[in-house]
């Protein structure tokens, strides 16, 4: 009975330590864990974030790459670390919602993480050669259903928000193309731009300064409107697929057990710095949108997410690598 009720008042003194924790923190450098290497979408919205977080926090915010097995590395680090505010990471759409449906011995679980707050979205543009003779959706979907099994799509490796556009595009437009996964997607886009794959959804950061310098032939975006960075490209939903939608999201997330008050102070701050005209306009050059959340928000939305991309992975029986 002694030691229960020892127990008791030792978690009654930790509940009763969380406002003060919270108040004071942070008192040390906090590191952002970026699960992916460096110069991508999700560590240039991780480095530009960073920086006002900084300054509202008063400490060093540092950005740590973190990459490997399409994210799973990264995320599984930060699911391991201490609770306390001082390790979180930028989760994202592959590690965070593809990956945790298509991987069944994943080393960890949405429930090892407290969301903090979503980012921001991007979404995904088909790409294909300028000579090649497709130049819209209706024309893909017409010419994939003549040559069932002879256009191939590159992707970024498999589980990654570029695969998984191919993937549910194939369900929606019941057509039968071949994923051709590379290691990251730059080798991806150097073979789109080749020739020697047909087309790609890529990341609209990624691919626009080919589609503007006229190398590549955009066909749409796979967002549910048309995209603000990309206003003359229609949708892929308006070209010939209802219903069709794809946006990579961005958002920070810390280990399970972070408490509450420190959660909302992060979200708070993050919300902060998405207002900011100069994070916006930084955000707008890379193609992305600020999306700010409450944590109860992003949590429900990644749970959305989730259950989605496992219905993808089982309708297009898509097997991990």
């Amino acid at each position: 009975m002694k030691l229960r009720f020892a127990a008791l008042a030792a978690l009654a003194a930790g509940l009763a330590a969380w406002p003060a924790a919270a108040q004071d923190y942070p008192t040390r450098p906090v590191t952002l864990i970026v699960p992916a290497a460096a110069g991508g979408a999700t560590d240039s919205l991780a480095r530009i974030v960073a920086e006002p977080l900084r300054k509202a926090l008063g400490q060093p915010v540092v950005v740590e790459n973190k990459a490997g097995g399409g994210g799973v590395l990264g995320m599984q680090s930060v699911a391991k670390t201490a609770p306390d505010g001082y390790t979180i990471a930028m989760g994202n759409i592959g590690p965070n919602a593809i990956n945790v449906a298509l991987q069944k011995n994943l080393s960890y679980s949405n429930k090892d993480f407290v969301a903090i707050g979503r980012v921001a979205v991007m979404p995904n543009i088909v790409v294909t050669q300028p000579d090649r003779p497709i130049n819209s959706i209706r024309e893909l979907i017409d010419y994939a259903k003549a040559n069932p099994g002879k256009l191939d799509f590159a992707s970024s490796g498999v589980g990654q928000s570029i695969h998984m556009s191919g993937e549910l595009f194939k369900v929606m437009a019941g057509v039968d193309m071949v994923h051709v996964p590379y290691k990251g997607s730059g080798p991806a886009v150097q073979d789109l731009l080749g020739g020697q794959v047909a087309l790609m959804f890529d990341n609209l950061a990624s691919s626009m300064p080919h589609v503007k310098s006229g190398k590549l032939k955009a066909l749409a975006v796979t967002s549910a409107q048309r995209w603000p960075a990309a206003k003359d490209i229609p949708t892929v939903a308006e070209s010939g697929v209802p219903g069709f939608e794809v946006v990579a999201w961005f958002g920070l997330m810390a280990p399970a057990g972070t408490p509450q008050p420190i959660v909302e102070r992060l979200n708070a701050e993050l919300g902060k710095a998405l207002a900011d005209p100069a994070v916006q306009e930084r955000f707008a050059a890379l193609g992305a949108e600020p999306s700010p959340t409450s944590p109860q928000e992003f949590t429900s939305f990644i749970d959305a997410e989730t259950m989605k991309w496992a219905d993808v992975v089982k309708k297009a029986n898509v097997q991990p690598e």
